[in-house]
């Protein structure tokens, strides 16, 4: 093959190559969302905790999470009067401490604890209505029983909403 057709097919696989490229878009990011790229806004309204038994930090534990959440994951402004783009809503309707380990001993028949919370929530997508949901998540964590619930709160608390939160935004974000 003389190097002027080499060159000739080098150039054609190049210009190809360059046109496939510009040509299509994908959307990709490191925190694994994708999001209309016409959307701007999200909000977050008071998860109220109407579970039967209460912890008076955990809705606003839960809120503050989820903005925070999209706030600096995401590229989206929180608009706080009127639903966003994105728009969450819900209820805490599940906060529950029950044995979880079982033990032989008469003494101390449970070896662990675990703390449930379930969430409900309300998603709205304004642009892309195929994603709206409504769902219950829930996530738990256990703590051992010499420690009484309300000692363990201040560490369990962050810890499963952190699960819950990351939960809820690949439900809403990661539709890849």
């Amino acid at each position: 093959m003389n190097i002027r057709k080499f060159t000739i097919i080098t150039s054609a696989m190049l210009l190809l190559t360059a046109i496939a490229v510009t040509g299509c878009r994908i959307k990709y990011s490191f925190n694994g969302a994708s999001i209309n790229p016409n959307a701007k806004t999200f909000s977050v309204a008071y998860f109220p905790n109407n579970a039967s038994m209460v912890a008076p930090v955990l809705s606003s534990t839960l809120t503050d999470a989820l903005k925070d959440r999209f706030a600096k994951q995401t590229r989206l402004t929180e608009k706080t009067d009127g639903p966003g783009d994105l728009a969450f809503e819900g209820e805490i309707i599940g906060y529950v401490s029950q044995p979880a380990a079982i033990t032989s001993n008469e003494d101390a028949p449970t070896a662990k604890n675990r703390l449930t919370i379930r969430v409900k929530v309300k998603f709205t997508n304004a642009l892309d209505p195929q994603y709206n949901f409504e769902k219950t998540f829930q996530q738990f964590s256990e703590y051992p029983t010499t420690t009484y619930l309300q000692d363990a709160e201040p560490e369990l608390i962050p810890e499963i909403v952190e699960m819950l939160v990351e939960d809820i935004f690949n439900a809403a974000v990661a539709n890849w």
